[in-house]
């Protein structure tokens, strides 16, 4: 059986103008590991929409997805992220019949999120893609919980640009 804990969507980045979104992931206990999974605009709007549980006039293709799963008398009871492949995340929406779908992280995540169901990754996930970032606060003032989010994206990012794909080869 593979180790799945839990992780939290903390939201989306966009490190430079014109690159693709990250939708960030983090570890909310623990050494509190941090994923950051590059997706599509299209993606990452759907997946704002999710989090903030937005309503739209008609169904974007996540709520579509959502209702026909209810339809058919399902729903979505986790999200698992279970590897990283060639750089490439996959995730499974585990459905209350314990039926697994594979899907892209980013459409998982968001029907996840809309239907409130558990997001969780793999251990093994985690110890090959993720990197543990130390924030620096004010310790005292309005702004001493506020996150330095800027700051954050763009350590994450120097970290991220250090990778290169002979790091995930152990995956297999």
């Amino acid at each position: 059986m593979v180790s799945v804990i839990p992780i939290e969507v903390v939201g989306m980045a966009v490190p430079v103008p014109g690159e693709a979104p990250l939708m960030l992931l983090r570890e909310p206990e623990g050494a509190r590991r941090w994923l950051a999974i590059m997706i599509g605009y299209g993606e990452a709007e759907a997946l704002v929409r999710a989090r903030e549980q937005i309503a739209q006039p008609r169904p974007g293709t996540i709520e579509l997805l959502g209702d026909v799963l209810a339809a058919f008398g399902q729903g979505v009871a986790a999200v698992e992220l279970t590897e990283v492949r060639d750089g490439i995340f996959y995730a499974d929406l585990v459905l209350a019949s314990g039926t697994r779908v594979s899907a892209r992280p980013s459409d998982a995540v968001a029907l996840g999120l809309r239907q409130g169901a558990p997001i969780r990754v793999a251990e093994e996930v985690l110890d090959v893609a993720s990197v543990q970032l130390e924030v620096e606060q004010e310790t005292e003032g309005p702004a001493a919980d506020v996150l330095d989010a800027e700051a954050e994206v763009a350590r994450f990012r120097a970290e991220l640009d250090e990778l290169r794909p002979e790091d995930f080869d152990d995956l297999g």
